[in-house]
C-alpha cells in the first residue's frame, strides 16, 4: 500500500480515439476526472496517469489503439511511474486479454465501467496491482450530461441510445457494446437543454441505430416524437441526425424532416451494399428496390436533401458484376457524400467465417473504384453550387482571418467545410455565404 495520494497534484491526459460515441464517453470521463480535482493536460510526456479510450469495431481501429497504447507504453518506458488505463470497446471487447498481450497496462475498464474512473486512478496509485472492471451486462445506459465539451462550443453529440439488435454478419457492435436500448426521452431533453445553455447551438443526434429510437420503450414513431420536444429546446437552430438504418426510414420521418425549420436536410443512411444476395449475406433487412424507392422519396419529398451513405467492397462472395451494380447504384443515386470501408473479418462474427473470401488487392481496388466514382459525383455537385447562396455556421477562423464553417450538407468532422473569404463575423455565428468556387470536397465562399 502507497501512501494516500494529493489529488491536486496529480496530472492525467486522455487519449480519444473513436466514433462520435466513444467522444461522448471521453467528454463525460474528462468532467468526472476533472471535476474530482485532477489536473487535465496534454502533455503526455510527463503526466501521470495517461487513459486511452479506444476504438475496437474493426482491425484498423484496433491497431490504431494498439499504437497509442504502445506509444504509451513507450512513455511508461521512461516514466516507470506511470499508469496507462485502456477503456471503452477494445476494452470491452479484448477485457483481460489485454493484459497478456500488453503486461505493462495497469487498468482496463469496459464499457460499464466509465463512470469509475476517478476511483480507478486513485486505487492505481494507492495500491500496487492491476485493475480489470469489464462486465458482460451491457443493459445500461449512461448518463451523459455534464461533459467537458471538446467540440466546437456551439455544436455537440447527443446521444439519444445504445447498443444495437441488428445482427448484421459483418458487425461486432452488438457484442461490444450490447443490445439496442433507449435513453428516457425525459433525460435527453434535459440533456439538450443543458447543452444549449452552454451556447450549443447544433445537436447532432447519435446512436448505433437512431430511427429504432423509442422501439424498445414501446413508443411508436419515437424519433419524431423525440424530435418534436427538441424543437422546443430554445436556442436550438440546427438538429441533426445521424445514424438512420435504411428499413426504419418511413414516412412520418421523411415528412418530419421535410416540415422542420430546425431538423437539417441531412440524412445519413449507411446501405453498406445494394445487391440483395449479398444484404441477405449481411443480413441486412433492404433490398435493392426498397432501398431505390427511399432515395426516390427523399429526392421527391425533400428536394434540398443531403445523403449521405457507407458501403462496404469485397464482403465474402461479392462478385465481379455485385460490385459492378454497386457501382452502377452509386452513379444513379448521386449521394452527396458517401465513405466506403473494405470489408474485414471480424472475429466471432458469422461473415469471418464464410466461404470465398475475397483478397486484400481486389478489396482495395475495389474501394478505389468507389471512392473515384463518388469523387466526381461529389466535385460536380460542388461545381454546381457556385453561385448560391448559403447559411453557413462559423467553426474556425485563422490568423489572416479566413473563416471555415458549415452549412447545413456537411457534418462536423466528417464532411468537407465552407472555406469562408472576407469573413467579418466571429466563431459559432450564422452567417450567409456565396459559393465562388470549390477545392476538391470544400467549398469557396465569400461571406455576404
Amino acid at each position: 500500500m502507497k501512501n494516500k495520494i494529493q489529488i491536486q497534484d496529480i496530472t492525467v491526459s486522455l487519449i480519444a480515439l473513436g466514433c462520435p460515441k466513444n467522444m461522448v464517453d471521453s467528454e463525460k470521463t474528462l468532467a468526472n476526472i476533472g471535476q474530482a480535482g485532477f489536473t487535465l493536460t496534454t502533455d503526455l510526456q510527463s503526466c501521470d496517469v495517461i487513459v486511452i479510450n479506444t476504438c475496437g469495431f474493426i482491425e484498423s481501429a484496433k491497431q490504431e489503439a494498439l499504437t497509442a497504447i504502445n506509444d504509451a507504453i513507450e512513455i511508461k518506458a521512461q516514466s516507470p511511474a506511470t499508469k496507462i488505463i485502456v477503456m471503452g470497446c477494445l476494452a470491452q471487447r479484448m477485457g483481460k486479454d489485454l493484459f497478456k498481450d500488453t503486461p505493462e497496462i495497469d487498468a482496463v475498464l469496459g464499457l460499464t465501467a466509465r463512470d469509475n474512473i476517478v476511483e480507478v486512478i486513485i486505487d492505481l496509485l494507492e495500491k500496487d496491482e492491476t485493475i480489470c472492471e469489464v462486465s458482460t451486462d451491457q443493459t445500461a445506459i449512461h448518463d451523459d450530461s455534464d461533459r467537458l465539451l471538446t467540440t466546437a462550443g456551439h455544436w455537440a453529440y447527443l446521444r439519444i441510445s445504445e447498443g444495437c439488435n441488428r445482427k448484421c454478419t459483418f458487425c461486432t457492435i452488438p457484442d461490444i457494446r450490447g443490445p439496442f436500448r433507449s435513453k428516457p426521452q425525459s433525460d435527453i431533453i434535459k440533456e439538450a437543454q443543458q447543452l444549449a445553455d452552454s451556447g450549443v447551438r447544433e445537436l447532432i443526434l447519435i446512436a448505433q441505430d437512431s430511427s429504432n429510437y423509442g422501439k424498445d420503450l414501446g413508443i411508436k414513431h419515437g424519433l419524431v416524437k423525440l424530435v418534436d420536444q427538441l424543437e422546443q429546446v430554445p436556442s436550438i437552430d440546427w438538429i441533426r441526425i445521424m445514424y438512420l438504418y435504411p428499413a426504419n426510414v418511413n414516412q412520418p420521418l421523411i415528412n418530419k424532416i421535410a416540415s422542420s425549420s430546425k431538423i437539417v436536410n441531412y440524412l445519413d443512411i449507411p446501405i453498406q451494399h445494394i445487391n440483395d444476395d449479398i444484404l441477405k449475406a449481411m443480413r441486412r433487412t433492404d433490398t435493392k428496390e426498397k432501398t431505390t424507392a427511399l432515395i426516390e422519396s427523399l429526392r421527391t419529398k425533400i428536394p434540398d436533401a443531403i445523403i449521405r451513405t457507407t458501403v462496404i467492397v469485397g464482403f465474402p462472395g461479392e462478385s465481379q458484376e455485385q460490385f459492378d451494380e454497386l457501382i452502377d447504384f452509386i452513379k444513379w443515386a448521386k449521394f452527396d457524400m458517401l465513405g466506403a470501408f473494405t470489408y474485414s473479418p471480424e472475429q466471432g462474427t458469422p461473415a469471418a467465417l464464410l466461404d470465398n473470401q475475397i483478397p486484400d488487392e481486389i478489396k482495395q481496388q475495389r474501394y478505389e473504384t468507389v471512392m473515384q466514382v463518388q469523387q466526381e459525383i461529389a466535385f460536380g455537385k460542388n461545381k454546381a453550387r457556385i453561385g448560391q447562396a448559403l447559411k453557413c455556421f462559423v467553426d474556425y477562423i485563422d490568423e489572416d482571418g479566413i473563416g471555415e464553417g458549415r452549412f447545413f450538407g456537411q457534418c462536423p468532422e466528417i464532411d468537407g467545410i465552407c472555406i469562408i473569404e472576407n469573413l467579418t463575423a466571429n466563431v459559432s455565428e450564422m452567417i450567409k455565404v456565396e459559393v465562388t468556387d470549390f477545392q476538391d470536397y470544400d467549398l469557396i465562399t465569400k461571406q455576404i
